[in-house]
């Protein structure tokens, strides 16, 4: 018994040599995240209100004829109407790629040069082309792009404003497609990028980030739950100074620091475990009613009014136009009647669907729900209401929900993937349903407990230094 201590001892000692300044650094960072949140980007919102109202007189060609156009290998599953360096475009998105195609000559966009560039950033922001600066070419990923690989390549361009504004234009949208500030840059090197150990030279080699996450954070709970046991097992020593404080902070706090990073280990899905699996795929092709057919679409007609973009959509087999005109919430429009449709689609048509796409599976339950669930909740977006709730008796016990507004799938969980929201969203960031309602308190909660990890990271710090300092000094006799 006594050599079992003396090993926990020892282990917790050295491996709390290893990594404690990585507690200190996920702790601290941790506070940040609470505000901050994650990298800098574009907000659907903030693109929105940039976007330049579209000129509908300008249109000459309809989505079926601009398609012929982009030749596209297959059927384009979404197409959006907006304007693209300052004329009508349609945009055909299919796998992953997309094509734009001028709506009033049928031209392709051709490759967005440094002009361009220029050009697009400055109506962006509203400023003269003259106080931008070109920054270069983006082929690979930098610091704020580490996330949105998806936009490269991309020219990047540096505004003379106070904010210190950084803008990256895509080669392949011709549009803004990624803004940050000296503000938000400060930020995120306070908050994500240590905390998610989001450092351009590591995180731009993948499989290397993940595997450095997950043995650091995995040895972070073993010397964690080692912690937790010594906390016992060392009830009746005496300690004085910093290791009192140390074994006192341990007690208070060493059990939400162990959750904290085991739950941040099972972020990084080890085995990938929860992935895969479910059924309910085809159930969204089923409320559209089938592929987008362009040809469907009768002549381009929609209400006078200020349209920044419109989506072409298929809702139960008939034609949509959902358009965006600058309001917190898009119209969906008829393209039969032109009359904007407010009604929800009824529980009914919607269930008749969801067995379309998903024959031969059962239904256990379905319910129309007005406020959020464990598993259906708000984040900076805050998804729809009212929602559908359709669980299945398959295998992997899949829960979809279904927006009634729209018709479409919104989200889908499996028995593991509702397991790995508890043990990773529950156990990280408190994230339950009686908190959605009470920001402040769940605010004030986080940074308390955070504050008190960082407290019992510090004072660890300072023993290891300690430690390694004295053991220096004996080297050198």
């Amino acid at each position: 018994m006594i050599r079992l201590r003396k090993f926990l001892i020892l282990t917790h000692r050295y491996l709390g040599i290893a990594v404690c300044l990585l507690f200190v650094m996920w702790f601290v960072s941790g506070i940040a995240m609470i505000f901050a949140r994650g990298m800098p980007g574009l907000t659907p919102d903030v693109r929105m209100q940039h976007l330049p109202v579209l000129d509908i007189s300008g249109v000459k060609l309809t989505a079926a004829e601009a398609a012929e156009k982009a030749q596209f290998d297959r059927p384009p599953n979404r197409v959006i109407l907006l304007t693209i360096m300052d004329r009508p475009a349609y945009r055909f998105s299919s796998g992953g790629s997309s094509v734009t195609v001028f709506a009033d000559t049928g031209d392709p966009l051709d490759d967005v040069g440094q002009p361009d560039a220029i050009k697009i950033a400055a109506r962006f922001t509203g400023l003269p082309e003259a106080q931008l600066h070109y920054a270069g070419e983006l082929l690979e990923p930098d610091q704020w792009t580490l996330e949105e690989r998806r936009i490269l390549p991309a020219h990047k361009l540096i505004v003379g404003d106070a904010a210190h504004t950084h803008l990256y234009v895509s080669e392949e949208t011709a549009e803004v497609a990624l803004i940050t500030t000296r503000g938000s840059r400060a930020l995120a090197w306070f908050a994500a990028i240590p905390h998610w150990m989001y450092f351009a030279p590591l995180r731009q080699n993948g499989p290397l980030w993940r595997q450095v996450v997950l043995w650091t954070s995995g040895v972070a709970a073993v010397l964690a739950l080692i912690g937790i046991i010594l906390g016992f097992t060392q009830y009746s020593t005496r300690y004085f100074g910093l290791m009192r404080w140390h074994y006192v902070s341990g007690v208070a706090f060493g059990v939400f620091s162990l959750t904290w990073v085991f739950s941040g280990l099972l972020s990084m899905e080890p085995f990938f475990w929860a992935s895969g699996g479910g059924t309910g795929n085809r159930v969204s092709q089923a409320l559209r009613g089938g592929l987008l057919d362009l040809a469907g679409f009768p002549k381009f007609v929609l209400p006078e009014q200020k349209i920044k973009e419109v989506e072409f959509v298929r809702i139960q087999g008939e034609p949509y136009y959902l358009v965006h005109n600058g309001s917190p919430e898009p119209l969906l429009i008829s393209a039969f009647s032109s009359q904007v449709r407010r009604d929800l689609f009824s529980t009914e048509s919607l269930l008749t669907r969801v067995k379309q796409g998903n024959p031969g599976v059962a239904i256990v339950e379905s319910i129309l729900l007005s406020n959020y669930d464990s598993y259906y909740h708000p984040s900076e977006r805050k998804p729809p209401l009212p929602v559908l709730r359709v669980k299945f008796a398959d295998p992997d016990a899949t829960w979809i929900y279904i927006d009634p507004h729209m018709s479409q799938v919104v989200s889908r969980f499996t028995r593991r993937e509702r397991l790995q929201r508890w043990i990773y969203h529950g156990l990280h960031s408190l994230d339950f349903n009686f908190w959605y309602y009470q920001a402040p308190v769940w605010t004030i909660t986080m940074v308390a407990l955070n504050a008190g990890g960082a407290l019992l990271s510090v004072i660890g710090t300072l023993l290891a230094i300690k430690r390694v300092t004295r053991s220096i000094k004996r080297m050198h006799l």
